[in-house]
This record gives structure tokens, sequence and C-alpha cells, in this order.
């Protein structure tokens, strides 16, 4: 019999917790995803071009027999209990509002006559890596599986953006989940956000062997508001006097996506200060990811870690995103030896950032923290943890 994991193991107690029928348990590996570029791009119709990795959401479950829902979590105090056919509007504790909204979501067109009965653990620490949208993933596959559903991915896209838009107030685009469903080991996933096509990018024959070096900052909670929905609307609101300016008719929801390059060259000046740095930042951040996607191609490590360091730069000044402490973290991996580039992982203000680095170069970036960011943070000081991670799989059911 295989050895179980130690994260594994606690889903299972958690999974027993939640009386689940041990004897009938299936599981959800849903995994986490690094967006290489196209940073802050996916809310607007970008291009993107990202990986799952070999971390996940575990999600232990039993079909109900009937529709309850119940679930216990390793990271979580309490027990989620509602029925799958009658979610409610709102829930607590509040880590199962992504069970509830993915009940939601499914149920506006299957009617879901069985719940689940589950425990969920994470091998990664929560910040920066998409947990939230690997959770709703996790928790739709179950229920469909539950249910006998046949459901695709591009479907499921679809659900755990209603979960993350519509039941959580998440003004984010497509990128997470789409990395997180779509993902092929050993490629990178390219993403048009605007359309939804996608397309798998073999690596070149000479690609090096790497690792994406993610780098937990120990920082749980942004000291000032995330800002993330507030960067959402200036965006459109840039798109909207661009498009304005241009003679283009009124838009119900406008998006730098709809805007070309040319337009902005030509009309970007008349822009306020603030969302000429966001719409400098979208149109800066397609062409590197078009760069990005030829470099992988090509097998250009050291380019595409370029491209991947500028993307962290433009994050900071154009974006305007990052709190003081994971700036520093950026800027010290990306002059550690064995790091091709650096950059937030996720929007910047809590959690991970992650590098794009040679396989044996996670003692010289643990030393330079050591050296370098500790004194800065001290109350982060043995509190960062570093995963050298590899590309893996999409969210599957076992």
């Amino acid at each position: 019999m295989k050895t179980l994991s130690e994260t594994q193991e606690v889903a299972l107690t958690a999974a027993r917790s939640a009386a689940a029928a041990m004897e009938s348990i299936r599981w959800v590996y849903s995994p986490l995803r690094i967006c290489l570029l196209g940073a802050h791009v996916d809310h607007q119709g970008g291009d993107v071009l990202g990986t799952a990795i070999d971390r996940r959401i575990l999600l232990a479950f039993s079909p109900s027999p009937d529709a309850q829902v119940a679930l216990c979590s390793r990271d979580y105090e309490g027990r989620v209990c509602f029925s799958a056919d009658a979610p409610p509007a709102d829930l607590s504790p509040a880590w199962g509002r992504y069970a509830a909204g993915a009940a939601v979501a499914l149920n506006r067109r299957w009617q879901l006559s069985r719940g689940i009965r589950g425990g969920i653990a994470g091998e990664a620490p929560v910040g920066g890596l998409s947990s939230s949208s690997a959770v709703g993933v996790a928790y739709l596959l179950a229920l469909e599986h539950a249910n006998a559903l046949d459901v695709t991915p591009e479907e499921n896209i679809e659900l755990d953006r209603v979960i993350e838009n519509e039941y959580i107030g998440l003004q984010n685009g497509i990128l997470d989940q789409s990395m997180i469903l779509l993902s092929r080991k050993g490629a990178l996933t390219a993403m048009d956000c605007r359309t939804g096509e996608y397309a798998h990018i073999p690596p070149g024959n000479d690609l090096p062997d790497f690792r994406l070096a993610v780098i937990h900052s120990g920082i749980e909670q942004a000291l000032v508001s995330t800002g993330y929905n507030r960067r959402v609307a200036e965006c459109q609101e840039a798109a909207r006097l661009l498009l304005e300016a241009s003679g283009q008719p009124p838009r119900e929801r406008p998006l730098l996506g709809d805007v070309s390059p040319e337009l902005f060259a030509e009309y970007g000046h008349r822009l306020p200060t603030d969302l000429a740095k966001r719409a400098r930042h979208f149109f800066t951040e397609q062409e590197r990811t078009s760069a990005g996607r030829a470099a992988w191609a090509a097998g250009d490590l050291r380019r595409l870690g370029a491209l991947i360091a500028a993307s962290g730069e433009s994050s900071i000044t154009n974006y305007e995103c990052g709190t003081p402490a994971l700036i520093d973290l950026v800027r010290i991996l990306n002059g550690v030896p064995g790091v091709y580039g650096a950059r937030f992982s996720g929007a910047g203000f809590r959690g991970a950032c992650f590098a794009l680095a040679a396989p044996d170069a996670g003692p010289a970036i643990e030393e330079a923290l050591e050296r370098e960011f500790n004194p800065r943070h001290p109350d982060l000081a043995g509190r960062w943890r570093l995963d050298l991670c590899r590309p893996d799989e999409g969210a599957r059911v076992l």
C-alpha cells in the first residue's frame, strides 16, 4: 500500500471529523499555480503564461447519501455544514464560502442532489499561489463527482469565476483557475483571457533543468487593504478614457484588452498619472508575455528570467502593488546567483514571491535572505519558507 504524505494524513483526519465514509474516500488534487508572465492583466482580457506546480490543495471526500455537505479543514477552525441543493447566500465559518459558492454555481445549470463529506488541507502556506482558486476548483470537482456530472475544464473555469466574482466578490480574472485546470506537465499554458483560447507550449529542445523557487514571506495579512479591486477599477477607467478619446462608443465594462497598443501610444498622455501607469503596465506586460512565450519555446531561460524580472519591476513601479517587505524580497532574489528572474506571485500585498532558478540555487537563495532580508525585516525572520517546485498537471479526481 502506498504511504500517505503528511498532508494526506491530515486531510484524512479532517475527513473523519466530517463523518466521511472512509471506505469510499476519493481524492481531489487541485494544484497551486504560478503565472510566469501576464501579471495583473487577466482581469483586463490580457495574455498570460503560467503553469500549475507540484504543491496542491488536497480534498479527501466521500459522496453523501443525501444533499448534506460537511467539511473540516486542517488550517481553519469550525465545521462547515449546508445543503448542496439549497446553499446559503452567506456562511459561517467563512472559509466554507468557497464550498457554498461551488454549489451555487453548479445549481445554476444542474440540480445537485448529493453533497460531500470531506477534509481539506494544503501543501503550502496560503497567499500568492491562488490557493483560493484551487480550493474552489477542488469543491467543484468533488461535487461533480458525487453527482455524476460530466463537466469540461473550460466549463469549470467559468464556474470558478462565478464562485470568486459573484459569490465571494473578488473581481479577478480567469488566470488562476485556468492554470489550475488546464496545465500539462512539461509545458507552459498560454491563454488569451479575453477569448479563453489557450495553447500548451512545449519547451525548446535545449531547455536546461530549472526550478520554480517559491518564497513564502510569512506575511499573512497586509498592513493595509490590498486594493485589488481598486486596481481593477483603475484599469477599467483607463480603458474607458482611452476608448472615449478615440471616439469609440461607450462600453458597459471597458477593458484595456479592448484598447490597441497604437491607441494607447496616441492617447495615453491624456490619462491621469496613476491611470497611465496602470495602462503602461498592461501594454508592456503584453509585450513581455509574447517574448516570454518565444523564449520558453527556444529553451532560453536567461531571456525568460530577464522578462520575469522586468515584469516584477513594472508591478512595483507602474501597477504600484507590493508591501515594503515583498518589494525587498523580489529585489534581493533578482541579485542571487542562479536566479534567472523573480517577481511577486499574486498581487504582492501578502504571501509569496517566486524565482525562475537553477536546480541548485536553493542554498544561495536562503543565504541571501538570511544576510539581507532578515536584518531589514526582523519580524519575518524565521517565518519565511523556501519551496523548490516543478511544473505539474492540472486538477484531477483520483
